[in-house]
């Protein structure tokens, strides 16, 4: 009998008309999944089958961030616009319209008790919604960037956020503060999670380690080494054993104390999303243009404790493996001594709460918010027969005890590798509209661009093409040194371009040092090298405190032709050079260019502030054009042009 795999792809499949934007696993059952993206819908999937069961439609920009409740009975939905919108999945109708937040929401989690739900945004702020009142209860603020990722503790008491400005925060709901801050990662922290059991945190950062945190001392348990890539989710064992760590095409599992990699798979998840755990098999599901893959992982096979690597030591060659007698499990306090989360509901029968959250005046919603429309909030039922079985009936009474989830098949190990489920065009649910292909190279790209691999290759001599194109063609042998000499062709040029990079980043880097950064961004932009001026560029947006009028003049022009570039990390990078110039000096210049200087007297400085005012506007006028083209374009990159859009429409204002 052929063994089985440890891990395997289990579908992949075309989720939405536009790109994918989020997705989030049902971490109750494992079975369910939902996806957000950028045709605005939020589409219902049972993990496993290609067919979407229901969509959700209603939201006016691109879905951003999506989550289950925690019986998986709701799902809330978070827009670019910064709108939260939550539907009743047995029901098919919508719940909630929320808003609030001033820019796209980049995580959500629901309160352990149910009737709470929390934000975070790209605004900085994190929110706390009543579902049932309708409103904001309270804002928490204290995140100098986006915040990525929020969760509640298993009692419900606190809410643990981490930032893109790689920051770790603790806040109390029921005093309305922060509690604390965990310092020590130094990149941005992508995910965090509380131990189901033990007062102990875990996060996982773009710096590529995970750190472990001790809730009643607040001090750091232990840290990872840093791994080949960074950290996008992470996820604890429903038994807390061990913390499962996703990353780009690799699944680590994590022990605390020591802090250390347990096991480790190779995966071609590529930049994975989410992961869960259901019937002894880990679910993993990344998203890619408009499809979404899922992998499946057998934790039959993994090592998910320190004791399982004694056991495998003590079994190896030369011992003789002796019965371990079976004891009761041991709760998770009593193996380390920390104390455990009480996650039973507090009674409600006194006419005074125990621990009352603290509030704050419902802020009046923001004009530039999406209004709440139901008219517009449709549940389209796609597949009626998997939307009975998996979301309706789930409060229903039965005499019999409820059917128990089979882990999904593994493929031999023989077994070629799996082919995607396609699904037929009959059976296709989701409308799919024409996707323009994007003159852009990705940034994430696994081959080279524009770059004929044949060219490094030896030659095949005309004489060994063969007349029968069915045969092989019989390609003389060469020598090493003619391989070696094929291959090595175009290297010196290679080095070349390489070394003249290396020469004018030294030289702009010389006279940074020397305190004159005005004159380094001139020779930069003399060098007439993109790549310097993107090197210049991302340092720059690292300090905030460097730009002046004076770089504006000069960087604008390089700004827009990198933006006109097909490389997308060139984009990124000129698009974020832009908001800083729009979020420093645009009331500037529209202030000048609106009212020149009057003829009556001298100020030689105003004149000269006019001057360069009116540079940056024509600069400016000049980019809005080329973004008004590119802002259609699909995915992040598509969404940060209509963002750099309505920020240059304020020039007109």
């Amino acid at each position: 009998m052929a063994a089985t795999k440890r891990a395997w792809k289990l579908q992949e499949f075309v989720a939405h008309g536009s790109a994918v934007n989020c997705l989030a696993l049902g971490y109750k059952s494992g079975r369910v999944m939902v996806t957000g993206g950028e045709d605005k819908k939020v589409n219902m999937w049972a993990v496993g089958k290609p067919n979407c069961i229901m969509s959700l439609s209603g939201h006016t920009s691109p879905v951003e961030c999506v989550r289950f409740g925690n019986a998986e009975e709701l799902v809330v939905a978070g827009s670019q616009s910064g709108s939260l919108k939550i539907w009743d999945l047995e029901a098919a109708k919508i719940v909630r319209t929320l808003t609030g937040h001033k820019s796209n929401i980049r995580s959500l989690d629901f309160h352990p008790y149910g009737e709470f739900v929390a934000s975070g945004s790209m605004d900085t702020n994190i929110k706390l919604w009543d579902v049932r009142r309708k409103g904001c209860i309270f804002t928490y603020k204290g995140h100098t960037d986006g915040v990525n990722c929020i969760r509640f503790s298993p009692d419900g008491r606190w809410i643990a956020s981490a930032g893109e400005d790689s920051s770790l925060k603790m806040w109390d709901l029921t005093a309305g503060k922060m509690i604390q801050e965990f310092k020590g990662h130094t990149g941005p922290v992508t995910g965090v999670e509380f131990h189901p059991n033990e007062f102990l945190l875990a996060s996982g950062s773009a710096d590529r380690t995970v750190k472990f945190w001790d809730l009643e001392t607040f001090q750091l348990v232990s840290s990872t080494g840093a791994e080949s890539g960074a950290i996008r989710c992470i996820f604890f064992h429903p038994d807390g054993k061990c913390l499962f760590g996703g990353s780009q095409d690799a699944l680590r599992v994590f022990a605390w104390e020591p802090g250390r990699c347990l096991d480790a798979f190779s995966m071609g998840w590529g930049k994975v999303a989410d992961i869960s755990v259901a019937s002894s098999q880990l679910i993993g599901a990344s998203f890619s243009q408009t499809n979404v893959s899922v992998y499946i992982v057998d934790l039959n096979t993994v090592t998910c404790s320190p004791s399982q690597i004694k056991r495998a030591q003590m079994s190896g060659p030369g011992m003789v493996s002796q019965p371990v007698p079976s004891e009761p499990a041991k709760p998770p306090m009593s193996a380390s001594g920390r104390r455990t989360f009480i996650t039973e509901r507090p009674p409600t029968s006194s006419t005074k709460k125990a621990s009352e959250m603290k509030t704050e005046p419902e802020e009046e919603p923001s004009a530039s918010n999406e209004p709440e429309d139901d008219s517009s909030n449709v549940a389209q039922i796609e597949n009626p027969e998997d939307y009975k079985e998996v979301f309706q009936g789930r409060t229903k009474i039965e005499r019999t005890p409820p059917r128990k989830l089979e882990p999904f098949p593994a493929p031999p190990e023989d077994q070629s590798k799996a082919k995607p489920y396609k699904q037929p065009a009959r059976e296709q649910k989701v409308k799919q509209e024409p996707i323009k292909p994007a003159a852009i190279v990705p940034a994430d790209r696994n081959k080279p661009a524009d770059l004929n691999m044949a060219e490094f290759l030896p030659k095949r001599p005309d004489s060994a093409v063969s007349a029968d194109p069915r045969r092989p063609p019989e390609v003389p042998e060469q020598s090493e040194d003619e391989v070696l000499s094929s291959v090595h062709k175009g290297h010196e040029s290679m080095c070349a371009v390489l070394g003249n990079r290396h020469r004018n980043l030294e030289i702009v880097r010389a006279l940074w040092t020397s305190g004159d950064i005005k004159t380094s961004v001139d020779s930069a932009v003399g060098m007439k090298d993109l790549s310097v001026m993107v090197d210049l560029l991302n340092v720059l947006i690292l300090k905030h405190s460097l730009w002046t009028l004076d770089l504006c003049t000069v960087l604008l022009p390089q700004i827009h032709e990198l933006m006109a570039s097909k490389y997308e990390s060139y984009c990124h990078t000129a698009c974020n050079a832009l908001k800083i110039v729009l979020r420093s000096f645009s009331s500037i210049i529209k202030t000048n260019v609106k009212a020149p200087p009057s003829g009556h007297g001298v100020d030689i400085s105003r004149e000269e502030r006019y001057k360069k005012c009116k540079v940056c506007h024509g600069h400016l006028m000049a980019i809005r054009g080329l973004v008004e083209k590119k802002q259609s374009m699909a995915g992040k990159l598509g969404s940060t042009f209509r963002e750099l859009q309505i920020m240059l429409n304020g020039l007109d204002d």
